[in-house]
């Protein structure tokens, strides 16, 4: 599985400083301050008990069936993460889909603010969803859809479901794949797995970000954050 060998490769531990539950981020500070989307939990529900492990134990948690553990040991993944910023860009993933999907058929796992955009850009978009919207398709249809698709954008909150290695695996050889959204990892043990291009975000302002957690604000009312895309060395975005 790939979330495996995202925790097989870091290479580091800290203290967990403080963590944060908010209605729809998690928030884990130890080395750095990592997010994930806030899955299957109350806000401030039981983020106390978890104080005393580290943030290494904590990440392990990001095997869990159960999607508030899986969200809280996502968020402690990119705490401990030490991204290569050298390999990154700052782009965000709406306007590199918009750029690369222009006139393509195009496969978004996950309902983002963008998709009126995108659906305008794309020769084709199909929007997969657990709770799909009007206009989207239900998630269990993945595997119909992808097969079929120029361009496989992935949200990160694949990780905390575990449906990410079976999503990969229906993409086509020569398709572009992104991963994307806060919870995904910037690591570069993504490119092994079929994924070309990873964007997901740093945040490098926590006592500005912080607060915004807590209170509910969505990711783009989110300051004290910073968006960064990297990109497999042999695929040029």
């Amino acid at each position: 599985m790939i979330v495996d060998d995202v925790l097989a490769a870091l290479t580091t531990d800290a203290p967990v400083r403080e963590i944060r539950v908010g209605p729809h981020w998690v928030a884990v500070c130890s080395r750095h301050c990592g997010l994930a989307s806030t899955l299957g939990q109350e806000a401030g529900s039981d983020a106390a008990d978890f104080g005393g492990a580290s943030a290494r134990e904590l990440a392990e948690r990001a095997r869990s069936a159960t999607l508030p553990e899986a969200s809280l040991g996502m968020a402690a993944v990119n705490s401990l993460l030490e991204v290569d910023e050298s390999r990154c860009v700052d782009l965000n993933a709406r306007d590199l889909l918009i750029e690369r999907g222009r006139g393509k058929r195009v496969a978004l796992v996950g309902h983002f603010p963008f998709v009126p955009a995108l659906r305008e850009a794309a020769g084709r978009l199909w929007v997969l969803e657990l709770l799909p919207r009007p206009g989207d398709l239900p998630a269990a249809e993945a595997e119909r859809v992808i097969p079929q698709a120029d361009v496989v954008a992935i949200s990160g909150t694949a990780f905390l479901n575990h449906t990410i290695d079976s999503l990969l695996s229906y993409r086509r050889p020569d398709a572009l794949v992104v991963v994307l959204g806060p919870t995904t990892p910037l690591s570069p043990v993504l490119f092994a797995h079929g994924v070309d291009v990873i964007s997901g975000a740093r945040v490098v302002a926590p006592e500005i970000a912080l607060p915004y957690v807590s209170e509910g604000k969505s990711f783009r009312e989110m300051p004290g954050v910073r968006l960064l895309t990297m990109q497999r060395p042999d695929r040029a975005i």
